[in-house]
């Protein structure tokens, strides 16, 4: 099953696109400088959750859009049908096929996550613990630590060739991996603002509080 804490620790993809260099004091000058300048984000992903035994367990696939400071929407399409949608002040996370929605407050969802990084700007190294784990002849690796220990993912590794950012993987506390590959990406294009707006369908219980 698709959790709300894999589809919202993906945001911090959103800031990372153009890295090139292998130098590591490059790659989070490059970061944070990519933070500041993307207003807006939207790609189609492919997500696939790996067990601590290396095997598969589950491969879905959507698209989502993004816009600063606090509004995304991921959707997405297989093998579950499902909707995470901020707009600013709330998250929704919205079950087509069960039929459920869930409502709560957007900084109290996203603490503590990679999505807090929507919120405001933030430079990565006052978050993250940088080191290259690069491999000789592969695509440029860096590899993230949280610096604070209550982080859903004590590791998160990016993966860039020439074109950009090509892959994510995040390892939990119990050893598993979620790793996402995303295709068709463009940035800073206009995207408006009832993208994000959510009302719930007529006839389905809103179970939670928006905390406001």
């Amino acid at each position: 099953m698709i959790t709300k804490k894999n589809i919202m620790s993906v945001i911090i993809i959103l800031t990372v696109s153009f890295v090139t260099s292998h130098s590591k004091e490059f790659a989070i000058d490059r970061l944070n400088m990519l933070m500041e300048s993307i207003g807006t984000f939207k790609a189609n992903f492919e997500q696939t959750i790996i067990n601590c035994q290396g095997q598969v367990i589950e491969v879905s696939r959507g698209n989502f859009l993004f816009k600063r400071p606090k509004k995304f929407r991921w959707n997405y399409r297989r093998p579950y049908n499902q909707q995470l949608i901020a707009d600013g002040q709330r998250v929704w996370f919205y079950d087509i096929d069960l039929k459920q929605i869930t409502v709560s407050a957007q900084n109290e969802t996203l603490a503590n996550t990679p999505a807090i990084l929507l919120s405001k700007i933030i430079h990565l190294n006052h978050r993250y613990i940088f080191t290259d784990v690069s491999l000789k002849n592969e695509l440029m690796r860096i590899e993230l630590v949280p610096k604070d220990a209550r982080s859903m993912f004590p590791t998160i590794i990016l993966a860039f060739d020439s074109n950009g950012l090509q892959q994510m993987v995040m390892k939990d506390g119990f050893e598993q991996y979620t790793r996402l590959d995303f295709t068709q990406v463009s940035k800073n294009i206009s995207i408006k603002n009832n993208v994000f707006i959510f009302t719930p369908p007529e006839g389905i219980d809103v179970v939670g509080s928006p905390g406001l």
